[in-house]
């Protein structure tokens, strides 16, 4: 039997090599990323690492699994933070904090939504519950102003035979969300994600490296956009 003393040491470890992971990252960039370099700083031999992570994708995939966590949990809290009625408000709540948790943590949204690390496939069964629900709040909020009878859109494109079966595990995590507003999300977060992709690589001129009053007034156009009167 394993002592309580013994597991919180195993819990701060594996906490410490993400953490160390996640400096790696911030300095040398993902592809860099070495167990045996982590496992250096932390001081460790490196079977003590294979003992959580037993290769560098498997830490990889922890991380990814991670930041869309955080992410999500600030996606959600900026929902729910407005009234669920005030549908401007809370698309530009979600939009606001989108943004905001970029600038915060610019490697894990990198590492989330930037190059892909060469040699890495990242594991769609593990990682997906925690991307799906990272975007929840933006298909919710659409989906409610789908059942209130106000959203502004007459029709959106259909599903191509190829993509089916994609769209079919989409489907299961949005079960209660209609196709329509799964479009209209899309569409909206294409848009939020571009300006801040440019914005986090510094590619905004003439707007400077800050594009505050881009960004607001593209969260406002997107509203009088999608949003009935």
């Amino acid at each position: 039997m394993v002592r309580p003393t013994l597991k919180k040491q195993i819990s701060n470890l594996q906490e410490a090599i993400k953490e160390t992971a996640w400096g790696q990252i911030t300095e040398f960039g993902a592809p860099a990323l070495s167990l045996r370099a982590i496992a250096r700083e932390l001081k460790i031999t490196a079977p003590a690492i294979y003992n959580y992570f037993p290769d560098r994708d498997a830490l990889v995939t922890a991380l990814i699994i991670d930041a869309y966590t955080s992410f999500g949990d600030s996606q959600l809290e900026a929902r729910d933070s407005v009234s669920e009625n005030d549908y401007v408000g809370r698309l530009k709540a979600i939009g606001i904090s989108y943004r905001q948790w970029a600038h915060t943590y610019p490697q894990r949204y990198e590492l989330l939504f930037g190059t892909p690390i060469p040699g890495y496939a990242g594991p769609l069964e593990k990682i997906f519950p925690s991307s799906a629900r990272s975007i929840s709040a933006l298909f919710s909020t659409v989906e409610s102003i789908r059942a209130a009878g106000k959203l502004n859109v007459d029709s959106s494109p259909k599903v191509k035979d190829e993509y089916k079966s994609h769209y079919e595990v989409w489907e299961k995590y949005f079960s209660d969300v209609h196709s329509q507003s799964m479009y209209v999300a899309m569409m909206i977060w294409a848009r939020v994600h571009g300006i801040v992709s440019l914005e986090i690589k510094g590619n905004l001129p003439p707007f400077g490296k800050k594009g505050d009053t881009l960004y607001m007034f593209e969260l406002e156009s997107t509203a009088r956009q999608f949003i009935k009167e």
